[in-house]
């Protein structure tokens, strides 16, 4: 399941945000590939909580870690280091990366009754 099937379901603050806006280069080729790779390899990171996105011209990819080492193990990750560095000669026009300590969270999900 790719960011952006479901929303991210939280534990209570505080955790981190790390949000990731990227606008692609036309030569697209191996990156969805690439992105789904890489969604499976950050769920084994310890402390990641899940991500949401989407892309339609601008991408946006927020991924919820539970603190800062989770961060920085991911950023550190091998394979993730490869393909950050792929993207950068070959995917993306330009991106950008925030962290964000969320402090606070709240959300509404409609009930459906069987």
């Amino acid at each position: 399941m790719n960011p952006g099937d479901l929303l991210a379901e939280t534990p209570e603050p505080p955790y981190y945000a790390v949000i990731f806006t990227s606008l692609l280069t036309p030569d697209t080729a191996g990156y969805a590939e690439a992105a789904e790779r890489m969604f499976e390899l950050v769920k084994t990171i310890p402390g990641y909580l899940g991500a949401d996105g989407a892309r339609d011209g601008v991408g946006i990819t927020v991924s919820y870690f539970r603190d800062e080492p989770a961060i920085a193990e991911w950023r550190d990750h091998p394979e993730h280091a490869e393909t950050r560095e792929r993207g950068r000669e070959r995917w993306y026009e330009a991106y950008e990366l925030r962290v964000a300590k969320v402090e606070r969270a709240y959300g509404f999900r409609r009930s459906t009754v069987d």
